[in-house]
């Protein structure tokens, strides 16, 4: 099997794992808030990053040297992670997801203010027609615009804060230690966040189910995503990864009834050609200069 076609199965992997991260944070939404989804799921992650870590002996790589950017790498992600499973419980789930695909757009903003990368002619465009998909999805009324949107559209660049963050932290730290710090703060942040009010709401019967699914599908969709950009170019594997899209649009119309919107895709397919153009054209101009 080449390593494409290998990629391309490890990114359905994602896409499955994603898709029920998504189903099962709506589920179990009638019985906990966001805080209290977090913490139970960084509490699922923790015992599957402890068994895994023991299992390979990588606790010699856990290192302590860059804890204070790792906290603030997660909670940039914990930030996003709570608004992303607002904004599931309050749209359509295809419109969560396409907003989602903008997070590419908010690296190429910001990665000039936090790498020091030169931003290009290229990336500008990108993000200006990514701009205009996020319009097109949105459709956004002034005077109406709902917690809902503004939820979805934050946790991108929350997820943008966390990709870049994860790019500075990849040049000194192992993925075991990134994971692992990952699973920790986010308990942490979590016990705090739910904790707050004096109540924290234990998960019952099916509920239990619907937490271990986020936590090991939380897990597993980032390694199933990560395996795949090893082994073939970002160019191949995100038109795979944009098949997120209609699954969770058809999903949404069959469990919950959903509309399907034609310009939650027409934004959603310029947002994507947006990110397709940065990574193809950054990628040929690399390669020229080589």
């Amino acid at each position: 099997m080449s390593p494409t076609l290998r990629a391309a199965f490890w990114m359905i992997g994602s896409i499955v794992s994603f898709t029920l991260m998504a189903v099962a944070g709506r589920e179990v939404s009638n019985s906990l808030d966001t805080f209290e989804i977090m913490f139970f799921r960084s509490l699922t992650g923790l015992c599957i990053m402890f068994v895994v870590i023991t299992a390979t002996g990588a606790w010699s790589n856990i290192t302590t040297k860059n804890w204070k950017l790792h906290g603030i790498r997660n909670l940039a992600h914990f930030t996003g992670q709570n608004l992303w499973f607002y904004a599931i419980t309050v749209l359509p789930l295809a419109q969560v997801f396409a907003f989602e695909f903008t997070t590419p757009i908010w690296v190429i903003l910001l990665s000039p203010l936090l790498l020091g990368e030169r931003i290009t002619r290229v990336g500008i465009a990108a993000a200006v027609l990514g701009f205009i998909g996020v319009l097109i999805v949105a459709r956004p009324d002034p005077t109406e615009i709902s917690p809902g949107l503004v939820a979805a559209a934050s946790c991108a660049i929350a997820f943008a804060l966390t990709a870049i963050l994860t790019r500075k932290l990849t040049r000194t730290e192992t993925i075991a230690t990134i994971l692992f710090y990952l699973t920790v703060t986010q308990l942490v942040f979590g016990l705090i966040s739910a904790g707050f009010d004096g109540d924290i709401a234990i998960p019952t019967g099916i509920a239990v189910f619907w937490v271990v699914g986020i936590g090991c599908a939380g897990l597993l969709a980032h390694f199933c995503l990560t395996t795949a950009l090893s082994l073939a170019p970002a160019n191949i594997v995100m038109p795979i990864d944009f098949a997120r899209l209609p699954t969770i649009a058809i999903v949404g119309m069959v469990l919950y009834r959903e509309t399907i919107d034609i310009w939650v895709f027409v934004g959603a397919i310029i947002i994507f050609g947006a990110n397709y153009m940065n990574i193809t054209l950054q990628n040929r101009n690399r390669a020229a200069s080589a």
